[in-house]
This record gives structure tokens, C-alpha cells and sequence, in this order.
């Protein structure tokens, strides 16, 4: 009996050796990297108090997102209240530069809330998507702090400093606020504040409505902000995607690498096999995790979250 040869479309071809077929005769979907980012700003690693974002944790998620070459976008999905400027921007840039490197579209998709450092990492995207209950924008700058003067007198604790430079212990929390303190503080903040309207504006350009609140600090809901031209449309990532790629379109979400013997949402040494953990120290890392947790969770407190 004579073999049938048949179409080369349509015979069966192992996973492992699509990548040597001529792209017409591979059937794939459209694999668009997503890399998540969730929680408050700041320098640091994310440890088991918290998820926390910084150019150091994202940055390998970044760069593995970008290198995939068949890939025609990187989407981004976003959920933080904000914190620290310089990780916000710096976040921000890696974006552009690596958006601008390997020619890729850049999608941004707002989650809970895409607020103050969080909409600054969203301004990366060349197209920003928000649900219509997501909160957005807080374009502002804010310091905040608690002063325990009264509370070290009254448990009769005397407060101690000594500095060389007189502006050394500005806005020590348990000394008197100082009116020339908070006065430099606020020239701090506008500078801050500047940095961050001009990127708004760089990346927003004429979409952005002569609202007068638009650089108040104010977050406005999905729908509001669709408005104001602080995002680009309404809805989620997924659906973006299948609009713009086709229904095959699939989601490959970019997650840290993990080593054999570590342990997953671990943070420090101590948590890998064979790490060890110092007990003296122990008590005080607690206290000053639950400190910690306890900021993030009024940050998340201000736009209702």
C-alpha cells in the first residue's frame, strides 16, 4: 500500500519542533508576557510581612517580559496605592527603556488601584486600561509622620540629641515641630510634585482634560479618569488583548524564579534550607515588620481599600 502524503498544514507537528516550521505553517497563539505588580513602593525586597515594588524585584521580570522576541506587546498589570517617588519613576523608566530597546507595545491594565507611584508606573504604557471601579491618579506628593512630645514627658523620658549641623534632627517626631522644618519640607514636596506632573504630561499629552483638581492629589474612579484622560479605555486585560491579537491571544504571566531549595513568599535567609536565624534579632525585625505592615495598610486605607 502506498503512503499518503499529506498537507504539511495539517500533520500533526511534536510541541518541540513547531520553532523549526516557517511561521505559516504553525498554528500558536499569540503569547503576550504579563508581569504583575502589587503593593506599596518602596527600596527593599518583599518578605512575609508584605509584596512590596522596586526597580530591584521587578527589574528581572522586566528584562525576561521584553526578551521574548516573538512577542508583539508587554502587558503590565498594576495594583498599588503608591510610596516612594524615586523606586516609582525609576520603575517607570526601566519600562520606557526596555519598551523603546526591544520595539515592544506597552499595556497597562489598573487593578484595585493604580495611585499616586502606581499611576506613575502606569504612565509607562502607551495604553492605559482600568476597570471602571478601579482608583486612579493622586497626582501629588504627601509626608506624614506622628509626633510623641507630649507622650515621652507625660511617661517621663527626656529626649537626647546631639548633632553636628543644625538642621540635623529636622522633624524629629519627639522633639516641637519646627515652622522653618515643615517649611523646607514643603519646597521638597513641590519639587517632587513638579517632577511628577511633567511625566504625567510627557505621557498623556493632549488626552489629558483642563480639569482644574487634575494635580491636586484627587483619584478618581475607572469611568472618572476615562474622562479626565488619565486612562485610555475601560475593561480588562485579557479582552484588550483578544482586541488587539485575535481570540488565540494567550497570557503567560512572568513570575520570579525560584531556586531548589528555597521556600515560596520567603524573604530572608533564614527561610532556605540550611539558612540560620538569629534570635536576638528576631524580636526587633518582628516589631519593625508590623510597623511596617501597619503604613502600608493606611496607604491602602486612603482610597478606600
Amino acid at each position: 500500500m502506498e503512503a499518503t502524503i499529506r498537507d504539511p498544514e495539517v500533520l500533526p507537528v511534536p510541541n518541540r519542533l513547531k520553532k523549526l516550521l516557517p511561521k505559516r505553517f504553525r498554528s500558536e497563539a499569540t503569547v503576550i508576557p504579563v508581569v504583575r505588580l502589587q503593593g506599596v513602593i518602596m527600596a527593599g525586597a518583599s518578605g512575609p510581612f508584605r509584596q512590596s515594588i522596586s526597580l530591584a524585584s521587578v527589574a528581572p521580570l522586566l528584562e525576561r517580559a521584553f526578551a521574548m522576541k516573538d512577542a508583539p506587546a508587554v502587558a503590565i498589570s498594576i495594583n498599588s496605592p503608591g510610596g516612594s517617588p524615586v523606586q516609582s519613576r525609576l520603575v517607570f523608566q526601566r519600562i520606557r527603556d526596555l519598551a523603546e530597546e526591544k520595539r515592544k507595545h506597552v499595556i497597562v491594565a489598573c487593578e484595585d488601584v493604580a495611585a499616586s507611584g502606581g499611576y506613575m508606573i502606569a504612565c509607562a504604557g502607551d495604553e492605559i486600561v482600568a476597570d471602571p471601579s478601579s482608583v486612579v491618579g493622586s497626582i501629588g506628593v504627601v509626608s506624614g509622620g506622628f509626633g510623641f512630645v507630649e507622650l515621652i514627658r507625660k511617661i517621663g523620658v527626656e529626649r537626647r540629641v546631639h548633632t553636628a549641623g543644625q538642621n540635623k534632627a529636622t522633624l524629629d517626631p519627639f522633639r516641637p515641630e519646627r515652622a522653618e522644618d515643615v517649611e523646607h519640607l514643603k519646597s521638597l514636596q513641590l519639587d517632587v510634585h513638579k517632577t511628577f506632573i511633567d511625566l504625567v504630561q510627557s505621557r498623556r499629552g493632549a488626552k489629558l482634560a483642563d480639569h482644574p483638581d487634575l494635580f491636586t492629589g484627587l483619584f478618581w474612579s475607572g469611568v472618572r479618569g476615562l474622562e479626565l484622560g488619565l486612562v485610555d479605555r475601560l475593561g480588562d486585560l485579557r479582552t484588550v488583548l483578544r482586541g488587539h491579537y485575535g481570540d488565540k491571544v494567550k497570557l503567560q504571566v512572568i513570575g520570579p524564579k525560584r531556586g531548589l531549595f528555597s521556600l515560596r513568599g520567603s524573604g530572608g535567609g533564614a527561610s532556605r534550607l540550611g539558612g540560620s536565624l538569629d534570635l536576638s534579632q528576631a524580636g526587633a525585625g518582628l516589631g519593625g515588620a508590623l510597623v511596617e505592615a501597619a503604613e502600608e495598610r493606611v496607604l491602602w486605607a486612603r482610597y478606600g481599600l
